[in-house]
């Protein structure tokens, strides 16, 4: 007894491991565990739902008759419509935008969410990135280096007020007025990342949380404690950020995350107001 089967091979072995790192709490996770799961997430391949945008694109599909480049194709012939080009819907990714809480309530999760934020930017186009305690801080630039560990130390040096207090409706604010209109304008999908236990003005925050949703695509908010069976969204914070929130889902292990990557992948076929639990 104890002594494994001859018909179970390594590799069985190695997804039951797997499998239990995936269900596993961000925050019970061993330095080990930390270093596995960190390279299972930069292996997962991120994508974002594309939209048909304004302008159309060449296409060899027969959707709609292109005369100008049809003419220009055949002027060699003599101007003959020999040769047909066809244009049809131009497909774009949305623009994404990260904001991450990084206040002493969410020590435990802030930083391998760091590297969730990162994997996210090196592996979709338009990715802005910004973090939040008592104020709002951009780590966009930081986190285009070529090493995670490098761009999360420098995301490190850059905030001041990392492990404070929350003051999300500051925070937001900010976004609003300084970074919304240039960031948000072409449909963008916003990921707010936070526990909801804010300590600014609660009507401040409502406001702001307003505002964002009406300017934005979809605002997805991602709560690592919302993992928990027993979780209420009782918080001041949260009770008035919900009904501005079009999907409220955890983000507290591997299978949380890899539920947001089928979520983004079919934004606009989902109704909104999805929640979900691993």
């Amino acid at each position: 007894e104890g002594e494994p089967s001859a018909s179970h091979s390594a590799a069985d072995y190695a997804y039951s491991a797997q499998e239990v790192l995936r269900a596993k709490d961000f925050a019970k996770l061993t330095p080990e565990e930390l270093a596995e799961v960190r390279r299972m997430m930069q292996n997962t391949a991120w994508e974002l739902a594309q939209y048909r945008a304004r302008r159309r694109a060449p296409t060899p599909r027969r959707h709609a008759l292109d005369m100008r480049r049809t003419l220009r194709q055949n002027l060699r012939y003599g101007c003959e419509p020999l040769t047909l080009a066809w244009r049809g819907p131009k497909l774009k990714r949305r623009p994404l935008v990260v904001i991450c809480d990084v206040s002493g309530s969410m020590e435990h999760y802030s930083r391998l969410l760091l590297k969730f934020v990162y994997v996210l930017g090196n592996c979709l186009d338009k990715v802005e990135s910004f973090v939040f305690s008592t104020r709002l801080t951009r780590i966009t630039r930081q986190l285009q280096c070529g090493d995670v560990d490098a761009s999360l130390d420098q995301v490190a040096a850059t905030i001041q007020d990392w492990g404070s207090g929350t003051r999300l409706g500051e925070a937001l604010k900010t976004f609003n007025y300084e970074w919304g209109r240039r960031l948000l304008s072409r449909g963008a999908v916003v990921l707010l990342v936070s526990d909801g236990l804010d300590r600014g003005d609660i009507d401040l925050l409502e406001r702001e949380m307003q505002r964002l949703q009406l300017c934005c695509h979809r605002l997805i908010w991602l709560n690592p404690l919302l993992g928990s069976t027993d979780y209420r969204p009782l918080a001041r914070g949260m009770r008035a950020a919900l009904p501005y929130v079009d999907d409220f889902l955890p983000v507290h292990n591997l299978a949380s995350l890899e539920h947001l990557g089928r979520v983004l992948e079919r934004l606009g076929k989902t109704p909104s107001g999805a929640s979900f639990r691993v």
